[in-house]
């Protein structure tokens, strides 16, 4: 054995067998209590802040000491029981023993205390919390599916917590109630498929119209197998199609002529279609009521000419096109791009076009879309965030940015930028729950000149 292999034996610590009590003093931006234990902080799941636990070491090295509540000695007001019966072994979900309220005031204390450490900004105005439906919200997700052989039987969910392994559950509590009642059912199914090892995932897609079903399959199905799915689609009002290659080469298996998924704007009397595999929100709920607020804030008039980043299907574009004189939605993905240009045209929308273009390249600078004149913009960039755009964007000097985030260290970045270099001043920020009942931050922030 090498001398590095045995320093790092040496070094790993014995996971103490005995609980430990603690008093938490605080929460980590992912829902996790802090103690100290012998001088040294310890991030512990399931615990809140004020409560006194007994908890179990997971994982003790030179720099990282981490634990799971097992006993509550004093219980935090904040606390409530989960409703899931998987909770604490399942990955889907982190914080459904916090109340909701309490879920979104930490969600909130992240975004305003990342906005001053890495931005150093704070906003005029936290806007109240854009919330909705806190259970069965979830109308995309993607489900592991595995056959375990010492169990003879398929397991279908979300992944365990820091875990390959799938969580074997009765019912999901945040998924779409078409699909997370009948998690027994669609196991039960896929159990009886003589191709049961060799489908790794089902992908979960809601519209407005339909439920739709993405089963992905490494191998040719059989006609049986394809006969008992068609059975469960049946039985479940379910449309499902079959995917074994690429995400856009789907095979529709029942009903064999399918409608494309789609989901209204009624207010903006706008309606996009998708694909199940298109990146849409997963809360159409709370998306409604985001487009509502950016729109507010952009305050579009008929003179406006939008430049709306990352624009995606359209979500924002297609909605704001209603308010103002022209709007140009620029998307990295050139199938993207050819969507959403179909979607405006089924909306007959003229006053809106889509551009593609590499958003993280500097051959942005060639495009003709970026030296036109905007006096509005709206960004809602991945979790990577805008940096790259920004110096363009502060070359256009539009008066007004609205920034859609979904991860507000980026967002703290990229607001840190626009009010110390580029002369902004964030008036407005606050968070959206699009997830709850996880650690995950959406948040709106608006910036102006």
């Amino acid at each position: 054995m090498s001398q590095s292999a045995s320093r790092k034996r040496r070094r790993k610590k014995r996971l103490p067998e005995e609980p430990v009590e603690a008093a938490i003093e605080t929460v980590s931006d992912e829902g996790r209590g802090i103690a100290h234990v012998d001088q040294r902080p310890v991030f512990i799941d399931q615990a809140l802040a004020g409560e006194r636990v007994r908890f179990q070491y997971t994982r003790l090295t030179s720099k990282v000491a981490e634990g799971r509540a097992v006993e509550i000695l004093d219980a935090s007001p904040d606390r409530v029981v989960p409703r899931c019966s998987a909770f604490g072994r399942c990955g889907g979900c982190s914080l459904q023993h916090m109340d909701s309220d309490a879920q979104v005031a930490l969600k909130q204390q992240a975004l305003l205390r990342q906005l001053k450490q890495f931005g150093r900004v704070q906003p005029v105005q936290v806007l109240a919390p854009l919330t909705g439906s806190i259970w069965g919200y979830r109308g995309k997700a993607r489900l592991g599916v595995r056959y375990v052989a010492k169990k003879d039987r398929v397991l279908v969910g979300f992944r365990e917590k820091g875990s390959s392994f799938i969580c074997e559950t009765e019912h999901c509590e945040i998924l779409h109630p078409a699909v997370g009642g009948i998690i027994p059912e669609l196991a039960h199914c896929l159990t009886g498929l003589e191709l049961r090892r060799q489908i790794p995932q089902i992908e979960v897609a809601v519209g407005d119209n339909q439920v739709v079903l993405v089963v992905r399959h490494l191998e040719d199905m059989p006609d049986a197998d394809r006969e008992q799915l068609v059975t469960l689609a049946k039985t479940h009002d379910l449309v499902i199609m079959l995917q074994a290659g690429s995400p856009d080469e789907l095979e529709p298996l029942w009903p064999q002529s399918v409608d494309p998924l789609y989901y209204m704007l009624a207010d903006y009397g706008v309606r996009i279609e998708f694909q199940p595999g298109d990146f849409t929100q997963v809360n159409s709920e709370i998306n409604s009521k985001m487009i509502d607020r950016a729109i507010e804030f952009l305050a579009l008039d008929k003179d406006d000419k939008v430049l709306d980043l990352f624009s995606g299907l359209g979500n924002f574009t297609l909605p704001i096109s209603r308010h103002c004189a022209q709007v140009t939605g620029v998307e990295g993905s050139l199938t993207m791009v050819k969507k959403a240009r179909a979607n405006a045209e089924l909306n007959r929308i003229t006053n809106a076009e889509f551009e593609f273009a590499d958003l993280y390249s500097d051959e942005v600078r060639d495009t003709q879309w970026v030296r036109r004149q905007y006096n509005k913009i709206l960004l809602d960039p991945p979790r990577s965030g805008a940096e790259s755009i920004l110096g363009f964007i502060g070359r256009m000097n539009a008066g007004l940015i609205v920034y859609v985030s979904c991860h507000p260290a980026t967002l703290a970045r990229d607001a840190g930028v626009l009010v110390n270099e580029l002369g902004y001043t964030l008036t407005h920020a606050g968070v959206m729950d699009m997830f709850p009942h996880t650690a995950h931050v959406e948040s709106m922030a608006v910036f102006e000149k």
